[in-house]
C-alpha cells in the first residue's frame, strides 16, 4: 500500500481527531487571552497559530487531495467553534454573529490550503515539497507585516518574523530548498497581507 494513500476506513478517525484538535486549539487560544505575558499575548489571538493545526492534520493524512483538504478544514471549523463556544460559556458571550460567520467562512477557505500544504510537505515531490513549508511560513510572515506596518508593535512583528523564517528553514530538506522556501514565504506573506486587508475592508463596509 502506498504511504501517500489513506483508505476511507482510516480517514474517519483522523477527521474526528482533526475536529477535536481544532476545537481544543480554539478553546485554548481564547483561554490564554489575558493569561499569557504581554510578550506572548499576540499568539493567543492569532489565526496563524490556528492554521498550524491544519498543516499538521494534512501532514498526518499524508494524501494531497480531498482528504488533506477535509482534514485541514475540520481543524479550522473546530477552532472557530471552540473559540466562540468558550467565549459564550465563560466570557461575555459571542455577541454579534457577523465576525463568527466571517471566521467560519475564512476557516473553510484556509483549512484546505494549509491541509494541502502539510500533505505536500510530508509526501509531495519537487515544488510541492518546497511550497508546503513556504505557505505555512508565509502566514506568520503576514502577521509580522501586519504588526509592523499597521499596528507598529515591533516586538510582536519580530517574533512572528522569526517563526515565519524558521518554518521553511527547519522543514526544508536541503540548503537550496530552505533558501527557496524562505524566499517564497516572504513573497507570499506580502500577497496574503493584501488579501486579508481587502477582506477586512469588505467586512467593515457591510457590517
Amino acid at each position: 500500500m502506498s504511504t501517500a494513500t489513506v483508505p476511507p476506513a482510516w480517514f474517519a478517525p483522523k477527521a474526528l481527531v482533526a475536529v477535536l484538535g481544532g476545537f481544543a486549539v480554539g478553546c485554548v487560544t481564547n483561554l490564554l487571552q489575558g493569561v499569557l505575558p504581554d510578550a506572548l499575548q499576540a499568539f493567543s489571538n492569532s489565526g496563524s497559530v490556528w492554521v498550524v493545526a491544519a498543516f499538521v492534520a494534512g501532514a498526518a493524512v499524508r494524501a494531497p487531495g480531498w482528504r488533506a483538504c477535509a482534514a485541514g478544514a475540520a481543524t479550522q471549523v473546530g477552532a472557530v467553534v471552540g473559540y466562540y463556544a468558550y467565549a459564550e460559556s465563560v466570557r461575555d458571550g459571542v455577541g454579534d454573529l457577523t465576525w463568527p460567520l466571517f471566521w467560519l467562512v475564512l476557516a473553510l477557505a484556509a483549512g484546505p490550503i494549509f491541509g494541502t500544504a502539510g500533505a505536500w510537505w510530508r509526501t509531495g515531490q519537487g515544488w510541492r515539497r518546497l511550497a508546503g513549508p513556504a505557505v505555512l511560513g508565509a502566514v506568520f510572515g503576514m502577521d509580522a507585516l501586519h504588526y509592523l506596518i499597521v499596528l507598529h508593535y515591533y516586538s510582536d512583528a519580530i517574533s512572528y518574523a522569526v517563526i515565519g523564517a524558521l518554518i521553511p528553514l527547519l522543514l526544508g530538506r536541503s540548503v537550496r530548498s530552505r533558501l527557496i522556501g524562505l524566499g517564497c514565504a516572504v513573497v507570499l506573506a506580502f500577497l496574503a497581507l493584501g488579501v486579508v486587508h481587502f477582506l477586512q475592508s469588505l467586512m467593515d463596509r457591510f457590517a
